[in-house]
This record gives structure tokens, C-alpha cells and sequence, in this order.
């Protein structure tokens, strides 16, 4: 006979406490615990080794004793969970975080009682989204903007000629090596090996073109530098560096001839204008790739002011995680050490994340009802699509990929994604 009807459909209520939140009675009858408990009690009297018996030869009284804390965690643990899963079925819900059980009741001989709270996706009706249109940026690229590209790529392949017989001045480049003694941690010197310094360059930290310029290939020079404590670098920000630094050579920098040969050499431009033809190109496509990205930030901000609803909490604080978790892989790729990650606040960076987590979950469920409005679906292709470019970026097989989303249970929410941004590209290219 099946679980539920077993239960006392009195003894089972369901009363919502706000819109996204449930809490559930169950109660499991008297005797489906007992048959649970002689069942487990078996098993420890199978396998109990005690003081003066054999293996499996002590008595069950005995047993119930010795291990009736584990007897009865090992019941909660059995039936908990399954008459709970049977009830939301029974009533027709859905949770989307984990329970949170409460008032658990369980005495000899009497039913085992608990309530379970959980949160449920709450009714959502998306409207006035048909009438929304983009705004369109006109994209356009001027000879200037031509010219300045052209420059940067000069920059790129400059070559640093060494002089002699002169010294350190503005725009000119010092090849050094260094060592850096941070006064607050005086056992972890920063040491650098034959790094270029532009005397005065807009990148150049203050101190080391005041302190460099006028000196002489071969020179040393020792000086402090004061970090501001908003400093690019985390490993520095707010610390006093002093550094040793030896001048090795000094150099200036040397830019190719704009012409046909500079041309040839960065690939197949047969002259300058054909190159300036291709940046042109390029940058139209930047562009307009940045100004489409822009009008659906403002498509998703307009979704999200004219539909209000109450989002679960629970989602928004895993929406915290995945942010807070992106944040702080990029902190470690800049060389943020773990010793100064657990020195950050934590409760106020998550709660300086809350906002912008809340509004992107808002927006990924109303993206989800327009998806389901207009019938757009994410095909088997596409999702192939997918697992062979991340197969390309981690340098894995395609197979290796998908076998691992397959486990991690992550091809839904790869599938929920995509659909999501086939319903705001929907949105955007509907008055293109």
C-alpha cells in the first residue's frame, strides 16, 4: 500500500507563509515507524560486536540500549526525507530549496511527527513586453578612429632600441630589475627581473619616475612607495613598498614606418589601405556588438521595473555565490594570495552582491515566461554548440565536457541559458 495513503489527510496542512514560502505537517503513522525501527534494529544486531557476545548473537533489548540515539537518527533519516517527498507530491508542489525541518516529534509507539518549510516559485504573469523596443545606437567609424587603431598597432610592435652615453628622461624606458620589501610583511619580498619603466609613461607608479629619471645605465637607487589603498594590484593596495632598483640599460622606443610593408607583415594586406579597410571593418563589428549589448542591458532594466514579484531567497543568495565565486577567481588570476582572501568581509561583500543578484534572477524568470510565451526552445545542436566551445577554451574533448556537465548535473541550466538569451535576442532583433 502506498505511503500516502497511510497518512492522515487532517493531520497534513499546508499554509502558505508569503508567496514564495510553505511550510508542511507530516506525520507518519505509528506503525510505519516501528516496522522502520525493528528493521534497522535487525541490521545493528546483524553486525554489533559487543562486549561478551558474538557477532550477531546479542540480544535485541540489548542493542535497542547500546545504540538507541543511532537507532533513532538512522529512523529520521529514513523516513524524514520520504514522507516528505510524498506529501509536496500529494499537494501538488514544488520545492526549489532545500527543507527546512522543525518540530520533529518522535516517542515510542506514537507517530513521528515534523514540519518542513521550503520555497516555491511563485505565480508570475510577464506583461508589457510586446510593446517594448531597443533603443538602436547608430554606429559609426571615423578616419580618426581609423588613424588611432592604426597607432596603437605601431605601439604594439615598437622595438626598444638601447643608447648610450645619456641619461634617464621623460619617455624614456629603463630596464630593470628590482627587489620590493613590503614593511608590513618584511619576509616576502617582491623580486622582478629586466621589466621595461617609462619615465613619466600614464602607467608608470609616480614614485619610480621621480625617483629613476636623471639616473645612468648601472645606477642603483632605493626609495619608498606609498600604495593608495584602492590600488589596482590587491597584493599592494595599501601598503609601503621599499624598493631596490638597478637600471640595467636605457632604451627608447622605435615605431615602424606606417607603409606597405608594415602592412604586409600583420597578414594578408597587400598595402595600408587595405589595412585600414579591415580596422574599419573590425570596428564597426565591436561596435555594434557593444551598442547591442547595451540596448538589451536596457531591454532587461525595463523587463525588470515594469514586472514586480516576489523572488525566492533562496535563489537569490545562490544568484550571491556564482557572483562572489566569479569575483574571487578573478582576484586570484591578478595574484591575490588565499592568506588575504580570508581577511576579506565577507558578510559585506555578499551583502554589497544582494542587488544586483536580485535583479539578474528577476530578470532570468521573466526571460524564462516570454521563452515559454513564444514558444522558443534550445535545440540538441545547439547545446552541442556549446559543449565544443568550452571543449575548445579548456583544451578537453568534447565528450570529456559533456560527460562532466552530465554528472554535475549543469546541461539544464546550460539549456536554460541559452534559452534565455534566445528570448532577449528575440526581443532586440523583433524591431531590428
Amino acid at each position: 500500500m502506498p505511503i500516502t495513503e497511510k497518512m492522515s489527510a487532517e493531520n497534513l496542512t499546508s499554509q502558505p507563509v508569503n508567496p514564495c514560502l510553505r511550510e508542511i505537517a507530516v506525520e507518519v503513522p505509528a506503525e510505519t515507524v516501528a516496522r522502520e525501527m525493528e528493521s534497522l534494529l535487525a541490521k545493528y544486531t546483524k553486525l554489533a560486536r559487543l562486549p561478551g557476545f558474538r557477532k550477531g548473537k546479542a540480544p535485541a533489548t540489548i542493542i535497542r540500549q547500546r545504540f538507541a540515539e543511532e537507532l533513532r537518527s538512522d529512523v529520521i533519516e529514513q523516513l524524514v526525507p520520504r514522507f516528505f517527498r510524498e506529501e509536496v507530491q500529494r499537494q501538488k508542489l514544488e520545492p526549489i530549496s532545500q527543507p527546512h525541518v522543525t518540530n520533529l516529534e518522535m516517542q515510542e509507539g506514537q507517530p513521528l511527527r515534523f514540519k518542513a518549510s521550503f520555497e516555491v516559485m511563485p505565480p508570475i504573469e510577464v506583461s508589457g513586453y510586446q510593446e517594448l523596443r531597443p533603443e538602436k545606437a547608430e554606429v559609426t567609424v571615423s578616419d580618426a578612429d581609423i588613424e588611432a587603431e592604426l597607432e596603437h598597432i605601431r605601439q604594439q610592435r615598437a622595438k626598444f632600441i638601447t643608447v648610450e652615453g645619456t641619461t634617464l628622461a621623460e619617455g624614456d624606458f629603463a630596464e630593470v630589475s628590482f627587489t620590493g620589501m613590503p614593511q608590513e610583511e618584511a619576509n616576502k619580498p617582491i623580486t622582478v627581473d629586466d621589466v621595461l619603466v617609462e619615465i613619466g609613461g600614464k602607467n608608470t607608479v609616480r614614485e619610480f619616475s621621480e625617483n629613476l629619471r636623471g639616473a645612468s645605465a648601472g645606477d642603483e637607487r632605493r626609495f619608498d612607495v606609498n600604495y593608495p589603498a584602492d590600488f589596482a594590484d590587491q597584493r599592494l593596495a595599501g601598503k609601503t613598498v621599499t624598493y631596490n632598483v638597478t637600471i640595467k640599460a636605457i632604451k627608447q622606443k622605435e615605431l615602424p614606418a606606417l607603409d606597405n610593408d608594415f602592412a604586409k607583415s600583420l597578414g594578408e594586406f597587400e598595402s595600408v589601405d587595405a589595412l585600414r579597410i579591415r580596422i574599419a571593418e573590425s570596428l564597426e563589428h565591436e561596435r555594434q556588438h557593444r551598442a547591442e549589448h547595451e540596448a538589451k542591458d536596457k531591454l532587461v532594466d525595463e523587463l525588470v521595473r515594469r514586472n514586480e514579484f516576489p523572488v525566492p531567497e533562496s535563489l537569490v543568495e545562490r544568484q550571491v555565490d556564482v557572483r562572489l565565486e566569479r569575483g574571487l577567481r578573478a582576484l586570484a588570476a591578478q595574484g591575490l594570495r588565499a592568506e588575504d582572501m580570508q581577511k576579506m568581509d565577507l558578510p559585506g561583500l555578499r551583502a554589497g552582491q544582494r542587488e544586483a543578484a536580485l535583479k539578474e534572477v528577476k530578470a532570468s524568470l521573466i526571460l524564462e515566461k516570454i521563452a515559454e510565451a513564444e514558444k522558443i526552445e534550445v535545440s540538441d545542436q545547439e547545446i552541442d554548440g556549446e559543449i565544443e566551445a568550452l571543449a575548445r577554451q579548456t583544451r578537453q574533448t568534447a565528450e570529456a565536457i559533456r560527460a562532466r556537465l552530465t554528472r554535475e548535473g549543469a546541461l539544464d541550466r546550460i539549456r536554460g541559458r541559452l534559452r534565455n538569451e534566445k528570448a532577449l535576442d528575440f526581443l532586440y532583433r523583433r524591431s531590428a
